[in-house]
């Protein structure tokens, strides 16, 4: 008796279906795909009852021949590939010739298609398996694949699927994530003879402002860098723009959706330095890359991928990604109080020019705070004096390249447009306009730099602004090995438990990396004698127990290899300037002009915002200017 034996077609096309055929998305999935692949410029996709009653997709694409409609329903049938050279630089999305096939066998289907050159469409029905034989119809030139009662011959699958809802929000990720991928191609969804979505062809922004919403396209940076055989764009959002989950987290290679592993942790690395640990990106990423150097025939759903050079590929992404998120205030997008569409956007942009003269033309003098009176009259005499006091603390080393005085630094800049503000000087305030962050007019509650530039007021977090330009030069002088180390006149003497006292006995090299020497005076005291020169003015009793802290937990020699951002990141808001201190106009000034230098200088270490943007447009809504 034989107990091995062969497995009836029937049997072997429903066990593939198990893989290919999760869901009612899936389906959506491979015939949109084939319709892609088939040139379509236009696809329109009809469900009923979530997809589980009816899946109908059409498209104008090349259509079918009618000799080839019954290949279209058979297994490992295909006009994508022809041999292994075909397969391993595959360029479609579909290959596997498994889809149409797997769907057949578990569900009613019909294809009709007519070629563009062909007097008449074509037809061919499958119930559960069995075909009937191609015949006339009447059909525009294109295909439309309909299926209907899935899983109507396998119960026991059917009774897995959710309700209508749920299947019907699967179904309409798929058509999302397929237009995302083609901006080109128009695409119409509807269920139940509703209309849900209409997406005309559009440029990219456009696309996925429709798909993603104005909130997204209204804060992201555009990615775009190339190397050899790689080439990676599209869109991050900021920061400020995090999420809890990963819904919005698109990555297409080479036009495909994929979930890789790989690739998100490149993206969510990019994003470590400016987002707090528990949010998740959103973004929108697209890599084309050599097909024969990526294998997309890992899992029959084609959503997972391997590359040839991972981490090759990991670098790349990472640091495309990093580098747009690293924009300085001078060449960032702008941080918006409100946001709309980008048409909206661009009209009140319009608009604006029209309403406020440009920058320049305008008399300041009289509006401004600081432009008479005696804060105006201090803030013109104490420039550099004031300058000095605040920021050479904390901003040691920099003199050689902005010394106070003299030389076209930012300290001068700051003193150049509070003169211009008393003098009326029309140059100097056209120039003072033209900065990004504008100039200083006053501090609120000792917390917010209120300023004004060319587009309307800007809000500084001083803080949180102040920690962003300290963490990145911490970083760069580590990286560097030029920390400079200020020795004290006076040590600062603190009491401490017998934790922080071995620590700094322990961790003793690690403190003269970082330019700390902290030495016991006691078992339950700690002496302060020298600290990094920029952060000298800060608390530096705080400062030293957070870096003691942060040694402890993750090692000496690990912090500095593994954890130095964290350890800088502490350093950083201990050091900046704390909240109620008052700050003159050119201390602010001076701020101002150091975020316009500093990268990522929109959000705070921990991944909060350190300016917004309030346009006139924004100020007239408020007002009910013009209504």
């Amino acid at each position: 008796m034989r107990i091995i034996h062969p497995l009836p077609d029937t049997l072997i096309s429903q066990i593939a279906a198990g893989e290919v055929v999760e869901r009612p998305a899936s389906v959506v999935k491979e015939i949109v795909e084939n319709a892609l692949d088939a040139g379509s410029q236009a696809i329109d996709v009809q469900l009923e009852q979530g997809g589980i009653k009816r899946i109908r997709v059409s498209d104008d694409g090349a259509g079918i021949e009618s000799s080839d409609l019954p290949w279209a329903l058979a297994r490992h049938a295909t006009s994508k590939i022809a041999s292994l050279d075909d397969l391993e630089g595959v360029n479609s999305l579909g290959f596997r010739g498994e889809a149409l096939a797997s769907i057949a066998s578990v569900s009613r289907v019909a294809i009709t298609s007519r070629r563009h050159n062909a007097s008449h469409a074509f037809r061919i029905a499958s119930e559960g398996g069995n075909e009937s034989a191609p015949e006339p119809a009447a059909h525009a030139p294109g295909t439309t694949v309909d299926v209907a009662d899935l899983y109507f011959n396998t119960p026991a699958r059917r009774k897995f699927l959710k309700t209508e809802a749920t299947e019907f929000a699967h179904c309409e990720a798929v058509v999302e994530r397929a237009a995302l991928s083609r901006p080109d191609v128009a695409f119409n969804l509807r269920h139940n003879n509703r209309v849900i979505q209409h997406l005309p062809r559009a440029e990219l922004a456009r696309r996925v402002e429709s798909i993603l919403g104005v909130e997204f396209t209204g804060s992201m940076r555009t990615v775009d860098a190339g190397g050899p055989g790689l080439h990676l764009y599209g869109f991050a959002g900021s920061p400020a723009f995090s999420r809890a989950g990963r819904d919005l987290q698109f990555v297409f290679v080479n036009g495909r959706f994929v979930r890789d592993k790989l690739l998100a942790h490149a993206a969510r690395d990019a994003y470590r330095d400016v987002m707090h640990g528990d949010r998740q990106p959103a973004y929108v990423l697209y890599l084309d890359i050599d097909p024969r150097s990526v294998d997309v025939n890992v899992h029959p759903a084609k959503t997972e991928v391997r590359f040839r050079d991972s981490r090759a590929v990991h670098q790349f992404v990472y640091h495309a990604v990093a580098k747009s998120l690293a924009a300085t205030a001078s060449t960032a997008p702008v941080p918006a109080y409100s946001s709309g569409s980008l048409g909206e956007r661009a009209s009140a942009e319009q608009q604006a020019s029209q309403r406020y003269p440009a920058a320049g033309s305008t008399s300041l003098a009289g509006t401004s705070p600081i432009g008479n009176g005696a804060q105006g009259q201090l803030g013109i005499a104490q420039s550099a004096a004031a300058y000095s006091a605040f920021f050479s603390p904390t901003f040691a080393g920099l003199a050689g390249r902005h010394g106070a005085g003299s030389g076209p630094g930012w300290n001068n800049s700051a003193a150049a447009v509070a003169a211009a503000m008393q003098t009326g000087s029309t140059s100097e305030k056209s120039a003072a306009e033209g900065l990004p962050l504008g100039y200083a007019l006053a501090q609120l509650h000792g917390i917010y730099v209120l300023a004004q530039n060319a587009a309307g007021l800007v809000l500084i977090d001083m803080h949180a602004a102040h920690e962003r330009i300290l963490y990145e030069k911490l970083k760069n002088a580590l990286d560097a090995r030029s920390m400079q180390t200020q020795k004290l006149l006076v040590p600062v003497v603190f009491n401490a438990d017998k934790l922080d006292v071995a620590t700094a006995e322990e961790g003793l090299d690690t403190l003269h990396a970082i330019g700390f020497d902290v030495a016991p005076l006691s078992p339950t005291t700690l002496a302060v004698r020298a600290v990094p020169a920029m952060l000298a003015g800060g608390d530096l009793t705080e400062l030293a127990r957070g870096v003691l802290r942060d040694i402890r937990e993750f090692g000496g020699s690990r912090v500095i290899a593994e954890r130095q951002n964290e350890l800088l990141s502490t350093m950083a808001c201990h050091g900046a300037v704390r909240a109620h201190r008052a700050l003159t106009i050119t201390e602010m000034n001076a701020l101002l002009r150091e975020m316009e230098e500093t990268e990522r200088s929109g959000q705070c270490n921990h991944g909060r915002p350190t300016w917004y943007q309030m346009s006139m447009q924004d100020l007239d809504r408020l007002f009910m200017r013009g209504r």
